[in-house]
């Protein structure tokens, strides 16, 4: 499985782009938010990916975050959410803002997204609902610094937040280390080394 992928960007389409990596070009579908912060054509980037395999497709999913790329999974889980719905509804909303409308039942906020009528866009935030809920206030908590950091459910960065809550840290100093954590190491990292580097951040 492809997870990341680190090159130059080739070429780019509506909702494509090409990353050459070694000489090879990858064709990578995005939304257009993941498209708008790849830059221009040259320029090195690094993306996230998820390879969808079916019977008569195989594609690559590109995200700018790790984040990103958790919520096009949970998404994607939901019945009657494909790629192509899912990357409509991560072109219309932002991380934060996907799951503040989950978090509060706002099915209006995921219907302005194209290919959404009100019935899926019900369905997907009151499958989500428990899942955001949780999680509401870690963004909305952290300073400038931490802007765009999201973790959720399931994520070695959500499950660092509350391991440092199990051992007596506040909800808003454990989320500010684990962001700087995920800064340092990147998105792919795993737990143990999320927690061990925000333990020594929290503690500092």
């Amino acid at each position: 499985m492809i997870a990341k992928l680190t090159g130059i960007l080739d070429d780019t389409g509506p909702d494509w782009a090409v990353i050459d990596v070694g000489g090879v070009g990858y064709l990578v579908h995005c939304s257009a938010k993941t498209l708008s912060h790849l830059g221009i054509r040259g320029d090195k980037v690094v993306i996230h990916t998820e390879m969808q395999v079916s019977e008569t497709d195989q594609r690559l999913i590109g995200f700018t975050t790790a984040g990103e790329r958790a919520w096009f999974r949970l998404l994607t889980a939901v019945q009657g959410v494909g790629s192509k719905v899912a990357l409509a509804i991560l072109s219309a909303l932002s991380a934060e803002e996907l799951q503040r409308a989950c978090a509060q039942g706002d099915a209006a906020m995921v219907a302005r997204a194209n290919g959404v009528g009100p019935k899926l866009a019900s369905r997907i935030v009151n499958e989500l609902k428990d899942k955001a809920g949780g999680l509401a206030g870690y963004t909305s908590s952290m300073g400038a610094d931490a802007t765009g950091f999201a973790p959720i459910p399931g994520d070695a960065a959500a499950d660092a937040v509350s391991a440092l809550q199990n051992l007596g840290f506040k909800p808003q100093v454990a989320s500010a280390a684990v962001a700087t954590a995920v800064k340092e190491l990147g998105g792919d990292a795993g737990l143990n080394d999320l927690v061990r580097v925000a333990l020594k951040r929290a503690a500092g």
